[in-house]
């Protein structure tokens, strides 16, 4: 599944919060939700290489699976 990264959650990984998280680690997280995503939602729990845990928020399109925003913890 293509993996579709906002330009908005592509400018929360430059804030500390976000720190050591990487496209690479977001797209593995958001290929990783099974099934179907009709309306934006928050999955919780995901480990970055770096060690730090982030949610995204993401659903599905017709071009792919678009992650909205990330957050970390």
């Amino acid at each position: 599944m293509r993996v579709i990264i906002t330009e908005h959650a592509k400018k929360r990984l430059k804030d500390l919060r976000q720190e050591g998280i990487t496209i690479a680690d977001i797209t593995v997280a958001a290929s990783n939700i099974p099934g179907r995503i009709p309306t934006a939602t928050r999955f919780r729990g995901f480990i970055a290489r770096s060690g730090r845990i982030f949610d995204i928020v993401a659903k599905d399109i017709p071009g792919g699976r678009l992650v909205i925003t990330i957050i970390g913890k």
